[in-house]
């Protein structure tokens, strides 16, 4: 990537977060209606303790090679926290140009033996949240947990992923910041370029969000998802990085309701039956 095409991917971070301020946020008079939201230019470069002049030229890539003290002040005014800040300083660090071309993402036949072996939900993705990897318990717990699956196309176009999260807005939100940070500086990778497109003509919802330039970890937590079959499941998430993979695992707390729930499910998947409704409501068999 040339350092121009990072510079601006600054600039384009740095305008997104501004729009995201409110003078009352920043500790200002609201003062005169204004015509785009969020902070002016002039008003961030006063609160970071920089010339307004300069600010400008960071916002259009003119400078490529800004201090760390300088963006630790704009990360302070732009409420960024711990996540959002690394990403910032990580847009302006200097790097190496790579001419190699991206080498494909394989599963270690480890991973596939663990995934095996692991009596709950898992499955492996790459950096673009494509499934490269999973067991038959992820499989019944979502058919769209097995390779050929992008787990973000999946959120944000399939109507039976969008009513298997409870609360769909909220993963929408989670998993396109997740995977901003993920993108990182890595714009033209071909996989992401490939994604990225498809999704900004399908998706409002991702035109909007992907505008924000939000960033976020997708790490540990918990969910609650709604299977056709077994109904709702609350289950914990964790994500182990492997060889720059991720290995992700469902699991619900011991002897709770969602633990039975997902011995049902293997019991389905062990004996071959699918585990999706049937015309009657009942498992399909």
């Amino acid at each position: 990537m040339s350092d121009e095409t990072r510079s601006n991917l600054l600039g384009q971070y740095l305008r997104a977060r501004r729009a995201l301020v409110t003078p009352q946020q920043a500790g200002l008079p609201a003062g005169t209606p204004r015509r785009v939201p969020g902070l002016r230019r002039e008003e961030v470069a006063l609160l970071a303790g920089i010339s307004a002049d300069y600010y400008l030229r960071l916002e259009r890539g003119r400078d490529k090679n800004p201090s760390r003290q300088v963006l630790e002040s704009l990360a302070r005014v732009l409420h960024l926290d711990e996540v959002e800040q690394d990403y910032l300083l990580g847009l302006a660090a200097p790097r190496p140009r790579s001419r190699r071309r991206p080498r494909p993402e394989r599963v270690p036949a480890r991973l596939h033996h663990l995934l095996a072996s692991v009596g709950v939900p898992a499955f492996v993705e790459g950096r673009a949240f494509d499934v490269l990897a999973s067991n038959p318990l992820a499989v019944a717990l979502s058919p769209r947990l097995q390779p050929g699956y992008n787990r973000l196309r999946s959120l944000l176009l399939d109507p039976e992923e969008q009513a298997f999260h409870q609360d769909w807005a909220r993963s929408a939100e989670a998993f396109i910041a997740a995977f901003r940070k993920s993108v990182g500086d890595d714009v033209d990778h071909p996989r992401f370029v490939e994604l990225v497109g498809e999704l900004a003509l399908s998706s409002e919802r991702f035109r909007t969000l992907w505008a924000r330039h939000d960033i976020r970890d997708l790490d540990g937590g918990t969910t609650t998802v709604n299977h056709p079959v077994v109904g709702a499941l609350h289950l914990h998430r964790d994500k182990l990085p492997v060889d720059g993979l991720l290995l992700v695992l469902y699991y619900a707390d011991k002897d709770s309701e969602s633990e039975e729930k997902l011995r049902l499910l293997a019991s389905l998947a062990e004996s071959g039956t699918p585990a999706v409704p049937a015309e009657d409501g009942s498992a399909a068999g």
